[in-house]
């Protein structure tokens, strides 16, 4: 007999159909008068706790804008911050120094090598003029 009982236990999680038959079933038949009214009272008090719950987020909300203002904080000053510390993030990382190297040392060979140009343009700007 447990053999047929555990068969009839399911292991698998509640599929889309099964939620909707469920949310679908009417239990308050099988609820009697006094259970119904236990959670009816269940029900305002939890109704109850969530618009305190959400006055008091609200609350909160409105003092830390106070707050922020107070300090001088706007969504315009933290977006720098985040700005500011992303770039200096990012400034951080190994490729980036690599690249900056790298760069940074292709940027002096072109400098030398336009002052190389430069240079024997004169001179030869120079030539000309003496013939």
């Amino acid at each position: 007999m447990e053999a047929q009982a555990q068969g009839l236990l399911e292991t698998e999680p509640l599929q889309g159909r099964d939620e909707d038959a469920v949310a679908s079933a009417d239990f308050s038949s099988m609820l009697s008068e006094e259970e119904k009214e236990e959670l009816k009272a269940e029900l305002v008090q939890l109704e109850d706790e969530i618009t305190t719950l959400r006055q008091v987020l609200s609350a909160k909300e409105r003092h830390l804008v106070e707050i922020k203002q107070k300090l001088g904080m706007n969504l315009m000053n933290e977006l720098k911050q985040n700005f500011s510390k992303s770039w200096h993030d990012m400034q951080t990382t190994t490729a980036y120094k690599k690249t900056h190297e790298t760069l940074s040392h292709a940027g002096q060979k072109a400098t030398a090598a336009f002052s190389n140009v430069g240079t024997a343009i004169s001179k030869k700007f120079g030539d000309m003029r003496r013939k």
